[in-house]
């Protein structure tokens, strides 16, 4: 009766495994190798882990793990994001102090990163909320302050009532929608302190030529926002009067179309310049406007609303005096808050022309000599030839440009110039849970930093504030907090009380994390010159225009401060998709819990409460849809290495991921499949010699060993150079049909003990990256030294891994005693060596006189004997 063996136990393997990487403190710096530094986005410290955080995490793990086996001294740290609006708004709901919950939180959540087998170095964990970190926030508002990069103004800000707090324009999506998905957003005139990252502009665009290895839908992205526009300032004398409208045009090319000027309704001239009889009808419009959302009026597809001021304004080209009018779609602080309107070659002017009864004047033709349409059906946007447009005729778009910009510096009325889609990043906010803006604002001496020494500048208990959500800054209602000295006269005065946006926190947290415990440095020069620039940087790609653009501006003021040598925060950028999965919704009762529908068994799915059908579709897995899947339950019922394994199977890393529990189900086989091999064979096997090569070892032997040579070569170059982790898992799973066939399964299989260890101990190296656990017991089982993630990647035998390999017969004296394989390239020599190092032909040789050894090229080995 054979033995049962023992199945695989997913929670007892990863467990034991898990204990042995802390005691070994596995996953440390060593300081021996090439520093090579990988580091997936860190999460706000919500509790739990969400699918997108496996999958994120997991991909960084696999690029950490495969790298350490290569030789590189890999630091692979982990911290948290955990100052910001959701913890505050939660601590609201429940009155828990978020100095209580974070760190709970923390702690759920690490143990659950722990449990995923992810392979971090915990020694050098950081959480943003402590002082510890953000006295160093307020360090950096110091030394921006001295460089002039930070100041205080006031402007137009973005304001979510979801959030109840200020946004960056890069947090608002269209529809008015938050970053964080409240809708109505809107906007108010506050005072707010800004970064002047518009002062980096020009770098920010020149060095993304250095990010060759990003995503090219982020830098597109970035460039777009950074949005760098080349044309011409010219100035409108106000007919009548002394004031003067200043535009920017890209096209002055068409400035002899001009046929109306656009203001703001928030110009500084708007009311200035409007005729007695015309004021009240503006001054409603202004009204109106300032009741209007500045993303709404600006919006693709708003209707054109505007109003004439009876004010008219001196085109300088020609002379000629043109009407003056407001209208919605333009805003006072973005370019000039003015612009010249050529309708016959900008659709949006066209349609304001259209709906008012203003002239449409064509001067740009085909290059190719074709006429326009009489009259214009739309607004004609492409460069051309220059028409009715004095000296300038005849010109083609780009050379009337230059002209026409050297033309009005020439008379004084305008020049080339450059602006910016960028704007300076405000980063105030009314909240308390963010890090106290280090500012005393004193009678005499007006706003004056707190001084280093007394850094930092520490967040007030929670006991001590009344979080409501209302009413402005919590902070500005504590007198404990603010009133404060002056650190110049010592006078009375008061404390800043708005605290910084949290994505200051995770502007620099990288450079952070090589210094993590030093408490007398931000971060070691000798540490930022080795392992800076980060190598490899994983996280979701909405970050695009904030955080990415962020940290990419203020890597470059560390530089500039002689902090770091490089001029980008990371080499290679890594954008994972998104996990989805099938959501139910009920017309009438919104979402319904998918798990739930999942076990529904009709075809049609209905709605638990009324009965009617649900609509079905795959959706990003989220907790307001009801789809989404609780990766404890799944590593629970399957095991760590499962989760990690259909995580990086079902979709290569950029994709999106559409959750399919028939999957998870057949890579927890696979694993089963792999661990049996080891359950029957393990301790049969663990000392036997590992072959050198293919020479010598019977063909079903040599089969096998090819195959594992082939799939170590492919899962290097899946893993290594494409990244491609789905398909070397898939290359994995071919390689496990492949030795079931040859009954590796089974005890009775007829593979050499060398080879079996050999397919045990290369399998651990190759699932390490992937599902690490099972990696280990494979490596231990097989009588691997060490731990299998310390080992050295292996290196594919080219011999076994030829697809030019041939099975040769060998006889002796005539009679069949056994095949080999061997390379069609192989010589006479080496196949008559490898025929008689076979185990059975040595046998009939043995004692025997070898009196001729003849080889048929390609077919087979002849042995004469005598005795």
């Amino acid at each position: 009766m054979t033995e049962q063996r023992p199945s695989y136990d997913p929670s007892t393997v990863e467990k034991r495994w898990q204990a042995a990487w802390a005691k070994e403190r596995a996953f440390c710096t060593t300081g021996r190798g090439e520093p090579f530094y990988v580091l997936e986005m860190f999460p706000y410290p919500s509790g739990d882990l969400h699918m997108g955080h496996v999958r994120n995490y997991t991909i960084g793990d696999v690029f950490a793990r495969y790298t350490r086996m290569q030789g590189r001294d890999v630091l692979h740290p982990m911290g948290w994001d955990s100052l910001g609006l959701p913890a505050e708004n939660q601590a609201i709901l429940e009155k828990v102090a978020p100095q209580v919950r974070t760190p709970k939180n923390i702690e759920r959540m690490k143990a659950q990163m722990q449990r995923l087998g992810l392979a971090y170095e915990w020694e050098r964990e950081l959480a943003t909320y402590q002082p510890e970190y953000y006295r160093w926030n307020q360090w950096f508002f110091i030394k921006f302050l001295e460089r002039g990069l930070v100041y205080r103004r006031e402007t137009q800000v973005n304001w979510c009532p979801g959030c109840n707090t200020v946004l960056a324009n890069e947090q608002v999506k269209d529809d008015f929608v938050c970053w964080r998905g409240h809708p109505g957003v809107t906007t108010r005139t506050v005072p707010e302190w800004a970064f002047r990252i518009t002062a980096y502009a020009e770098e920010l665009l020149k060095d993304l030529d250095q990010l060759g290895a990003w995503p090219e839908r982020i830098v597109t992205q970035q460039r777009n926002w950074i949005g760098k526009s080349t044309g011409a300032r010219v100035r409108f004398e106000v007919v009548g009067r002394s004031d003067v409208i200043e535009v920017f045009t890209t096209r002055v090319d068409t400035i002899f179309g001009c046929t109306y000027v656009v203001l703001a309704p928030e110009h500084a001239l708007a009311l200035k310049v409007t005729t007695p009889e015309l004021r009240p009808q503006v001054q409603a419009f202004i009204d109106k406007m300032r009741q209007k959302d500045r993303i709404e009026r600006t919006a693709a597809g708003a209707p054109k609303e505007g109003v004439f001021t009876g004010a008219m304004a001196k085109n300088p080209y020609t002379g000629e005096a043109v009407p003056i009018w407001l209208a919605n779609f333009v805003l006072a602080d973005y370019g000039t808050g003015a612009v010249m309107s050529v309708p016959a070659h900008d659709q949006r002017d066209f349609e304001f022309a259209t709906l008012n009864a203003l002239p449409i004047r064509p001067v740009i033709y085909p290059k190719d000599g074709a006429a326009l349409p009489s009259p214009l059906e739309a607004a004609t946007t492409d460069d051309g030839i220059v028409k009715g447009s004095a000296q300038f005729s005849d010109l083609d778009s780009a050379t009337a440009r230059d002209k026409m910009a050297a033309f009005a510096k020439e008379r004084g009325f305008g020049e080339a110039a450059i602006t910016w889609h960028l704007r300076d990043w405000g980063f105030s906010r009314q909240r308390y849970w963010g890090t106290p803006i280090p500012i005393i604002y004193c009678d005499d001496h007006g706003a004056v930093p707190v001084p280093e020494a007394e850094l930092p500048v520490r967040l007030p208990d929670f006991d001590a504030i009344e979080l409501t959500g209302q009413g402005g800054a919590p902070l500005a209602k504590l007198p404990a907090f603010y009133d404060s000295k002056c650190p110049t006269c010592g006078k009375k005065a008061r404390r800043e009380t708005e605290t910084m946006d949290t994505f200051v926190d995770s502007s620099w947290y990288y450079a952070r994390f090589l210094s993590a415990h030093d408490d007398a440095v931000v971060v070691s020069k000798a540490e930022a010159a080795k392992w800076l620039p980060v190598d490899v940087y994983v996280g979701g790609p909405e970050h695009a225009v904030m955080h990415l653009l962020y940290f990419r501006f203020w890597h470059k003021v560390m530089r500039d401060l002689g902090l770091v040598t490089s001029d980008e925060p990371v080499t290679r950028l890594i954008t994972q998709g998104m996990v989805n999965a099938s959501a139910f919704r009920c017309p009438t009762h919104g979402y319904v819990k998918a798990a739930e529908m999942r076990e529904q068994k009709e075809a049609a799915h209905v709605c638990p409460k009324c009965g009617k059908a649900l609509v079905v579709a795959v959706e990003k897995m989220s907790k307001s849809k009801y789809n989404g899947i609780d990766p404890m339950d799944l590593i629970e019922t399957y095991g760590a290495d499962t989760a990690r394994l259909y995580t990086l199977f079902a979709a290569p890393p950029e994709k999106d991921l559409e959750w399919n529990p028939e999957g998870v189900d057949g890579l927890y086989r696979f694993a089963g499949r792999v661990h049996r091999v080891l359950a029957v064979h393990g301790e049969r096997v663990r000392d036997a010699v590992l072959p050198k090569s293919q020479a010598g070892l019977p063909a079903a032997d040599a089969e096998v060993r090819s195959a594992l040579h082939r799939t170590l070569a492919k899962v290097t170059d899946e893993v290594g150079v494409r990244n491609h982790f789905n398909t070397a898992i898939a290359a994995m799973m071919e390689l496990v049909n492949t030795l079931t066939d040859h009954r590796l399964h089974e005890e009775a299989c007829p593979i050499g003990a060398g080879v079996i260890r050999e397919v045990l101990l290369t399998f651990g190296q190759m699932l390490c990256p992937f599902a690490p656990h099972l990696a280990e017991e494979l490596w231990a089982g097989a009588g691997g030294d060490g731990l299998v993630c310390h080992s050295t990647w292996p290196k594919a035998d080219p011999q076994a891994v030829a697809k030019e390999i041939i099975t040769v017969a060998i006889q002796v004296n005539g009679k069949l005693r056994g095949q080999i394989q061997v390379s069609t390239s192989a010589a006479a020599p080496e196949v008559i060596r490898a025929a008689k190092s076979d185990e059975n032909v040595s046998r009939h040789l043995t004692g025997k006189t070898v009196k001729k050894e003849v080889y048929v090229p390609g077919r087979l080995v002849n042995f004469v004997v005598s005795g």
